[in-house]
């Protein structure tokens, strides 16, 4: 009987970090570390995670100020402080030879973190981000997270969300927002991460030049994702990243926007299976 998913709790860097394990059902598995997006959680891997699971031991992290992990001061949610967790935990779990995999600030510390060459780090997967960010896209962003999100009822948290965002499939979509959701204290519901976050330019990436350095510093095989309706990612800068990482590969998900893994759930698992288990 293979074992079950386990929620873990660490401490390092003086924060309280939450990640989900899922063990591979398969001996002698390597691991898979997925890091989410920006206002995202690690339950947000689940169907991707357990369908790695045959060739991987899965592990996705709650980045600080998200999920159930412990919120930082407002000054310290950096790519670059993301990145040293990232060195953190792959330190703490002694971690070697493993698949990295990114979506969007998850990305970007995910190419942060590769650029610096680590020797334990055997692949890398960098979904729907780039050095540089479309200004439309991050204008989305911004505005999204401002609007209000306090809401009476789960049913509310999701018919907005909807309303936001009709590509992905519901019942998928639904398990993303009631995972993302934890109560008030006066009993509404509220989205699973640091208030802190809410505030324009809290999260602060490397300069683009920064960026674009680590890219051309990245040494193991690479695959770069794209949602073809993207507003984040464009293709002229998928472009660049390609001709930029040595040897990186590139897939396009059709019917999706910048949250591909949300977005087109299929589509997303036979780009990335490719590439993981080829």
């Amino acid at each position: 009987m293979p074992e079950a998913v386990v929620d873990e709790l660490i401490e390092m860097r003086g924060l309280r970090f939450h990640y989900r394990d899922w063990p591979a059902r398969r001996a002698g598995a390597k691991d898979l570390v997925l890091l989410h997006g920006f206002t995202g959680h690690a339950r947000s891997w689940d169907a991707f995670a357990e369908a790695m699971t045959d060739r991987y031991r899965v592990l996705a992290l709650d980045q600080r100020g998200h999920g159930e992990t412990g919120w930082a001061a407002a000054d310290r949610y950096g790519t670059d402080e993301m990145a040293e967790d990232l060195i953190a935990f792959v330190g703490t779990l002694g971690l070697n030879d493993f698949t990295l995999l990114g979506l969007s600030m998850g990305g970007m510390v995910a190419m942060n973190y590769a650029g610096r060459r680590p020797k334990e780090l055997g692949a890398l997967v960098i979904v729907d981000i780039g050095p540089e960010i479309v200004a439309a896209g991050a204008s989305r962003i911004q505005t999204g997270v401002r609007a209000s999100d306090v809401f009476a009822s789960r049913d509310e948290a999701f018919a907005r969300a909807r309303a936001a965002n009709p590509r992905p499939p519901e019942a998928h979509h639904r398990h993303r927002v009631d995972l993302s959701l934890m109560r008030t204290a006066d009993g509404r519901w509220t989205y699973r991460y640091d208030r802190a976050l809410r505030q324009p330019n809290t999260v602060r990436v490397r300069d683009p030049e920064a960026q674009w350095r680590a890219c051309a510093n990245i040494n193991v095989p690479t695959l770069l994702i794209r949602g073809a309706f993207s507003d984040i990612l464009s293709p002229e800068v998928a472009q660049r990243m390609l001709e930029t990482i040595p040897g990186a590969q590139f897939a396009l998900v059709e019917n999706s926007g910048h949250s591909v893994p949300l977005d087109a759930p299929d589509a997303f698992l036979s780009a990335a299976r490719g590439f993981l288990t080829g």
